[in-house]
């Protein structure tokens, strides 16, 4: 295939391919990887194309790993699963529940292939359980010379270090052994809060529960909280009934929001009585099921997303700069605002590196103009030093993001090591990681 036309999920970034490529194994990856070179074609993977950065996008050639799927091996005395890199989230949750294993955190959407969201730092919420990339014990690369290499904390430990969280600009990864742990359920609650009574105790709310996020709903002081918490060993499960998750996640958060999104693009001022309906239209509830079931929600709406994280104390700081700008503006905001906590972890290039986190997320409807919002949300969270999520919207270049990574040259000292012909290159990375 010539010439392809991409776009990603939400159509931020698109190009033009020179060819794309469907590998069945890790053999014909390295055969991809070696045409390429000796073409003097760049090369990336793709997963979901569920990035709204450009971190995956080429002008070259394009392997979906689509057909790289599956658990090859699950090790109980380790607590370990060895996983093909391009199985989806969702995939990879339902094969580890038939075996009675389930990931400890995850973040909200599981349409991403695991290799992706690993690459690109995905993240759950809770201060005891860090991010997806921080579970990996070891992985699999195709480099730049079409050489295979598993590394891991003892084998070719700087690799493993950087390729954790590698923004694909290592290699291309074949295989991730991961950290699992026995299936486990979750009780949810979740329920609307006033904003500045939450923001009084959300520090110790971020304390008490395993995971706790919320939404705000801007151009009103109304919230969405959600406390999801590990129940003893032995409870029943008592998952939503069917019309209540029927009403609540596919009626109103999906076919209702797309509909009042639509209207709110049409009609701008209309978006603050839209606001003031939806931040009330979902009522208190709570339910019993598996981790993933809580964990996951549906998302059908399309949107464009930048997420920052900030030292944990700053959330409230920096949510009402953000709650001031939108009140002194003109500009309409019909999407909530998300606001998580993470635990600190020990990858090169996570967001959460040595320091408890809180990430807050700004949205807007897909068919919208990005506007003044999105810079001026960037400007608080540098003003604030804050870390962006490599896969969501920003502008930053080398320069910033070597000033808030601490580890940032070890991992571009890693990069110039296994590609210094820049193979897997592209302009983003060329911004975020220099030339």
């Amino acid at each position: 295939m010539r010439s392809v036309e991409w776009s990603n999920w939400s159509g931020t970034e698109s190009s033009r391919l020179a060819r794309v490529a469907t590998p069945r194994g890790e053999s014909e990856v390295v055969e991809e990887v070696e045409r390429a070179a000796a073409r003097g074609l760049r090369v990336k993977a793709i997963g979901a194309g569920h990035s709204f950065t450009g971190v995956a996008v080429t002008d070259g050639v394009q392997l979906r790993l689509g057909a790289l799927t599956g658990v090859t091996s699950i090790d109980s005395t380790r607590g370990e699963a060895t996983v093909r890199a391009g199985t989806p989230l969702h995939v990879l949750n339902e094969e580890l529940a038939a075996f009675g294993y389930a990931l400890p955190n995850l973040g909200d959407i599981d349409r991403q292939s695991l290799a992706g969201a690993t690459a690109s730092g995905t993240h759950g919420t809770g201060l005891r359980v860090p991010g997806l990339s921080a579970g990996i014990r070891a992985l699999r690369l195709v480099l730049a010379d079409g050489s295979v290499v598993t590394c891991s904390p003892t084998q070719e430990p700087d690799l493993f270090q950087a390729a954790r969280l590698g923004l694909g600009a290592l290699g291309i990864v074949t295989e991730i052994t991961i950290g699992v742990v026995p299936a486990f359920l979750l009780h949810a609650v979740e329920k609307p809060e006033p904003l500045l009574d939450l923001l009084d105790h959300v520090n110790v709310t971020a304390e008490a529960n395993d995971h706790f996020e919320f939404y705000w709903y801007p151009h009103t002081d109304r919230t969405q909280t959600k406390r999801n918490n590990r129940v003893p060993e032995g409870t029943l499960k008592r998952p939503l009934p069917t019309w209540r998750e029927k009403l609540d996640d596919d009626l109103l958060s999906n076919r209702f929001f797309e509909l009042t999104n639509r209207v709110a693009t049409r009609l701008p001022r209309s978006t603050r009585g839209i606001n003031a309906v939806a931040s009330r239209a979902l009522a208190e509830r709570q339910y019993t099921d598996s981790s993933h079931k809580v964990f996951v929600t549906a998302r059908e709406v399309r949107f464009m997303e930048s997420e920052w994280a900030f030292p944990r104390t700053a959330l409230t700081e920096v949510l009402l700069e953000l709650r001031e700008w939108v009140n002194t503006h003109d500009e309409r905001i019909s999407f909530p605002v998300e606001c998580r906590v993470a635990a600190a972890d020990d990858v090169w290039l996570s967001t959460a590196y040595e320091r408890q986190s809180c990430y807050i997320a700004i949205h807007k409807y897909h068919r919208q103009e990005r506007g003044a919002y999105f810079d001026a949300f960037e400007a608080i969270a540098v003003n604030h030093g804050g870390r962006p999520h490599w896969g969501k919207m920003h502008t930053q270049g080398a320069d910033y993001l070597r000033s808030v990574h601490p580890r940032f040259d070890d991992f571009v000292a890693v990069r110039d090591r296994v590609d210094p012909r820049r193979l897997f290159g592209n302009p983003y990375l060329e911004r975020v990681l220099g030339d």
